[in-house]
């Protein structure tokens, strides 16, 4: 079978997946009542969010049914779906309810901390009524960025630890992998986290602090933007409260939406201010300390895991009959490793990849929530807490299951092209 047409049939298969969460999200969705007098989440709230200069009609008045009617809440139940999954695929996913926590700076909510500015500025950058994906669209490519740098960590270090601890067995670089290993499973993300942040208080000195802020966590902690650096005090670049020439205060930079490959374009093209040399490139540099330490934390666990399944999957392939005949032939050890039994691992490893990115994604919630950073995670954690936020929660919902299917698909095609056995199947 050709590569293309095992891809096909892959992308076929997802289609039930999607429709699946798509389904239960509909059903939770239509739990809720149209209208709630308490001013508690509802589905009229999700079409069309009230404010200050758009209030909701009140239920018996025309304009309540009207409406009503706009958002298709008086459809028949299969009707509502159908017009439930074609908003979905027009992008069309609501609005940020103006008397939950994301939409209310005002609400009281204290989570980990308010919203914070980083929500509270980027709804009130969005506007009023604030449509979700817009929101989601400016903080989906911090989440995107925090699952690369942690999938490089991943395979950087658990691939050669894990082939390495295969070739040295019981050796000591073996039993610390195996320790590492078993406390990557016993390590909560938000534990680790905790204990990354309580080092890096005790590690920072007061000067680099300085540079910063005035407390040691702010060179590793808090999304960047909003903070520019402009200006010199004491030898170290400070803080103006304003924004970065090249975002926004919701958060959003240009031209390609992923921040720290936008602070590098904007830093190779435009020269640094007088006074301040490398100015631009402290801020890239910034940005890439304040998302490796969150990389670290989430890659931890399925690192551990990897790990030690790359050191099993090689030990049982260099016990197979072909790497003994190659060994006999008399191809040297290197080359045995890496072109015969480190080459017919990677099949197995590539599957068990796949299989823990559902855990893996696991972690981004309650790590953007500790090192609070913009991401998708951070929303769906705010859109939990009362009052809840039902658009903002079926929409990240979607989104981080998306990214799931697209990343088993990514393996599924990968596994297939290492090895075309699979595509028989």
């Amino acid at each position: 079978m050709k590569l293309w047409v095992f891809l096909v049939r892959r992308l076929i298969l997802l289609i039930p997946i999607l429709i699946g969460v798509m389904t239960i999200t509909f059903i939770l969705i239509s739990s809720l009542p149209i209208y709630s007098p308490t001013g508690g989440p509802d589905r009229l709230d999700i079409c069309r969010p009230s404010g200050p200069h758009n209030p909701m009609p009140q239920p018996g008045t025309p304009q309540f049914a009207q409406a009503v009617h706009a958002c298709g809440l008086d459809l028949p139940i299969f009707e509502q779906y159908a017009l439930y999954v074609s908003n979905i695929f027009t992008l069309h996913w609501g609005y940020i309810s103006p008397n939950s926590c994301i939409g209310n700076s005002q609400s009281g909510c204290t989570f980990g901390g308010n919203p914070s500015t980083l929500i509270v500025n980027a709804v009130e950058t969005c506007g009023s009524p604030c449509q979700v994906t817009t929101l989601i669209g400016a903080w989906l490519p911090y989440t995107l960025e925090l699952a690369m740098f942690s999938l490089v960590i991943i395979i950087a270090a658990a691939l050669p630890l894990g082939t390495y601890s295969a070739v040295r067995r019981n050796r000591p670089l073996d039993q610390a992998t195996r320790v590492f290993s078993f406390s990557g499973y016993a390590l909560a993300p938000f534990l680790l986290a905790s204990f990354i942040m309580l080092g890096a208080y005790f590690l920072l000195t007061p000067g680099a602090a300085a540079c910063y802020g005035t407390q040691p966590l702010d060179i590793i902690q808090g999304s960047w933007p909003p903070g520019t650096l402009n200006g010199l005090t004491g030898g170290c670049l400070v803080p103006s409260g304003g924004y970065l020439p090249f975002s926004n205060s919701m958060g959003q930079t240009t031209p390609t939406g992923l921040p720290i490959l936008d602070a590098t374009i904007y830093a190779a093209t435009h020269p640094s201010p007088h006074g301040a040399p490398g100015y631009y490139w402290s801020i890239v540099g910034s940005g890439a300390l304040r998302i490796l330490l969150p990389a670290v934390t989430i890659a931890y666990g399925t690192m551990a895991g990897i790990l030690r399944f790359v050191r099993n999957s090689m030990l049982e392939i260099m016990n197979q009959d072909f790497v003994r005949t190659a060994r006999a032939k008399g191809v040297t050890e290197g080359r045995v490793i890496r072109h015969h039994a480190g080459r017919n691992s990677l099949n197995a490893t590539v599957t068990v990849l796949g299989l823990t990115f559902a855990f893996f994604m696991q972690g981004f919630t309650i790590t953007e929530l500790v090192f609070q950073l913009y991401g998708v995670g951070r929303l769906f954690t705010f859109s939990l807490i009362p009052n809840i936020d039902p658009g903002v929660l079926t929409a990240s919902t979607l989104v981080l299951t998306i990214m799931v299917v697209i990343a088993n698909l990514i393996v599924d095609v990968l596994y297939g092209y290492l090895d075309p056995r699979v595509r028989m199947g």
